[in-house]
């Protein structure tokens, strides 16, 4: 039987590899295979985003950028679509199976180019919620969300700067990349736990704030309150499912820790 997992070592005595490891049959038959759970979670993130604009469009009262709370609702949107969607697909880049052959170099510029992208538009999302928020006299950064939000933000920024710097630039010694990758991950996955808060929390405060005031207060668990709890839980969906493939052994590169893996750009060509 074959087994993704298993690292390939010495012949030793009685024909065994050294360093191989037996997996339980139970964890053999629940092991998925990688490409129809990313289909799956194309789907799931598709869904999220499309929650997240028919939420804004028929509820919010649609989009537009002067001000306005139509303006505002750009800020989830873009949000929800890049720092957690586009973010998760660029934490998982490293996981389709054909990036564990070859170069590594062109999965690396994959991966921090979404990650870029990603980045991109949550800075759109900051510009839309400020100008609404300067436009009608309400103060910034006076929430939990806010501090969270932008905190995540904040860190997301350093994360892309210093793994550029130290992946793809020639500057960084190998044994500085070597000793970076692993704090690099870590927070590569806390990042996106505190984007998933962030949006679990924006939502929440939301609903708070608009539905009240003529309209069925969110206690009463109106229509609009179950659609965008249910957003809420997809969106937690998506993160988990992300953060339990990037925990899966037998979807990790097999040569994560190959010479390659430390390649920088410049020096692809030498």
């Amino acid at each position: 039987m074959e087994v993704a997992d298993e690292a390939e070592g010495a012949v030793g005595p009685g024909g065994r590899r050294a360093g191989l490891r037996c997996r339980h049959p139970v964890a053999e038959m629940l092991d998925l295979p990688f490409l129809p759970f990313c289909v799956l979670l194309g789907g799931l993130g598709f869904v999220c985003v499309a929650f997240t604009s028919a939420w804004c469009q028929h509820w919010r009262g649609g989009f537009a950028w002067d001000g306005s709370a139509q303006m505002f609702n750009w800020h989830p949107v873009l949000m929800v679509t890049g720092m957690v969607v586009l973010y998760g697909a660029a934490a998982l880049v490293y996981r389709l199976p054909p990036a564990w052959s070859g170069p590594k170099l062109p999965w690396k510029v994959l991966h921090s180019t979404l990650a870029l992208v990603a980045f991109g538009l949550a800075v759109l999302g900051l510009v839309a919620v400020f100008r609404f928020h300067n436009h009608n006299g309400t103060p910034n950064m006076y929430s939990l969300h806010s501090w969270l939000g932008l905190a995540t933000i904040l860190l997301f920024s350093c994360q892309w700067l210093a793994g550029f710097s130290a992946f793809l630039l020639p500057w960084a010694p190998t044994w500085l990349r070597a000793l970076y990758k692993p704090v690099h991950v870590f927070f590569g996955s806390t990042i996106l736990m505190l984007s998933v808060a962030s949006c679990m929390s924006g939502i929440n405060e939301k609903l708070f704030f608009s539905l009240k005031n003529g309209t069925m207060e969110y206690k009463r668990l109106p229509a609009e309150a179950v659609f965008a709890n249910t957003l809420g839980l997809l969106i937690l969906l998506f993160g988990v499912l992300v953060l339990g493939a990037l925990a899966r052994p037998s979807w990790k590169r097999p040569d994560a820790d190959s010479p390659d893996s430390c390649q920088p750009l410049l020096a692809a060509e030498r």
